[in-house]
């Protein structure tokens, strides 16, 4: 893998604590600072936490596969008003990415989780009612800016751990897909009932025990304070306040491609999850246990994270996902062509392995180009935007769809990831220079 932005950005080491520096004269010696157990503990509870809270995000967008059919029966609707949904989830989570900078500048990391989270459990209680459609679809906006908002910190805090680049982030992300795969094995259940709804409320218990955890763990404490807990040192340079961070963020076009490609990224992999349930009903003839279909892809994202951590040391971050993208390209070209449930099955599920890793990637890569004095609020702002990705491309599935079938679907997911490969060569292999 590439080298590490400890490598691009030398650190003045505080005895065995990694400082986080990005001074651009000298600076006064720091009195040194002995990692302590405690400062383990504390760092291992923060990251179980923070990957709880991405199997939460996970088991919303894997909820929505399985049950869409159940929302077009229940409420009346078309393949291009049930993506609604999709939409009103997506402004959420525009609006988190536009506001993460300036808000975690004025109130901090520990506030901004614990209101994040408080949102998630007040969208899931209004969609565990079934109320009017109009309802429904503006609780989806509540549980995207929560996630939107609980995700981007998360992805910024981690990125600044010990070791960050060495699995963290790869795990941080498995767990988002444990959550993917095991929703739709309780949302398939809950479709077929009366209540269908009532999945919500699962999702609500699961959201509560989240508030609890991140309110525990972090207790309203800003990220500084926090990662000092842990015995790791941020000394801040550049511009300090929310304008002017923002503005340098605005200026970098590496951020841009990156979030562009996260966009697109995010997109594809939503897209799959939420309508590939729809694919294998209509087109390939799938019976009630078509749910699982999207456990499958699901359950791929999150073991590619893990097991193909060592194919991506081999053959280096930057290469690896051209190779895991054109896998894709061709897996999916036997699930346009090949009219087998089976193979089709099967094939989403290899598709989901080989996407899995490329999301942990692009965060290492960002940490590794990307100034450290913007990593928290760029990586912010290209989640936010990748998440925004995660309701605006199922929903132009689903409003093509209502015009032409959802045949349509894997012509626009094989265009979409070979517009993937075409962003992924304007990254930069070297650290950007911000004035």
């Amino acid at each position: 893998m590439s080298s590490s932005i400890h490598e691009q950005y030398p650190l003045r080491p505080i005895s065995n604590v990694p400082a986080l520096s990005v001074e651009t004269a000298p600076q006064p010696p720091m009195p040194e600072t002995v990692i302590t157990k405690d400062m383990i503990n504390y760092e291992r509870a923060a990251f179980a936490s923070l990957c709880f809270s991405q199997f939460l995000n996970g088991w919303n967008d894997g909820s929505t596969g399985p049950l869409l059919p159940r929302m077009q029966e229940f409420y009346g609707v078309g393949f291009a008003v049930v993506s609604l949904v999709f939409i009103s989830s997506c402004c959420g989570f525009i609006f988190a990415a536009l506001m993460n900078v300036p808000l975690s500048d004025r109130f901090g990391f520990g506030k901004i989780i614990a209101f994040g989270s408080g949102l998630q459990m007040i969208g899931c209680a209004v969609q565990s009612a079934a109320p009017p459609f109009p309802a429904f679809a503006i609780a989806f906006s509540l549980n995207g800016f929560g996630f939107g908002a609980t995700g981007s910190q998360a992805n910024g805090f981690v990125a600044l751990l010990r070791n960050s680049g060495e699995g963290k982030m790869s795990l941080l992300h498995a767990a988002y897909g444990c959550g993917a795969f095991i929703a739709p094995l309780v949302a398939t259940q809950f479709s077929s009932m009366a209540h269908w709804s009532f999945h919500y409320l699962a999702s609500l218990g699961l959201a509560l025990i989240n508030c609890i955890f991140l309110n525990v763990v972090f207790r309203l404490k800003s990220q500084e304070q926090a990662l000092s807990k842990a015995g790791i040192v941020v000394v801040e340079s550049g511009a300090t306040n929310e304008s002017g961070k923002m503005k340098q963020i605005m200026k970098v076009k590496t951020v841009h491609v990156l979030a562009l490609f996260i966009f697109v990224y995010v997109g594809v992999e939503v897209t799959i999850g939420g309508w590939i349930v729809t694919y294998s009903l209509k087109v390939r003839g799938g019976g009630p246990s078509a749910g699982y279909i999207a456990s499958g892809f699901f359950g791929g994202l999150m073991l590619g994270r893990i097991v193909l951590i060592w194919v991506t040391r081999k053959v280096g971050a930057r290469q690896v996902v051209y190779m895991y993208i054109a896998l894709c390209i061709a897996l999916e070209i036997t699930v346009w062509f090949v009219p087998s449930l089976i193979e089709n099955a099967i094939a989403v599920s290899f598709v989901g392995l080989f996407l899995g890793p490329i999301y942990p990637i692009c965060m290492t890569i960002s940490s590794e180009v990307l100034p450290p004095w913007l990593l928290v609020g760029s990586i912010g702002w290209i989640a936010g935007i990748g998440q925004a990705g995660s309701a605006a491309l199922p929903f132009m599935t689903g409003a093509i769809a209502s015009k032409t079938g959802v045949r349509a679907m894997q012509p626009l997911l094989v265009g979409m990831m070979g517009g993937m490969i075409a962003l992924w060569l304007f990254v930069p292999r070297k650290a950007v220079k911000v004035q």
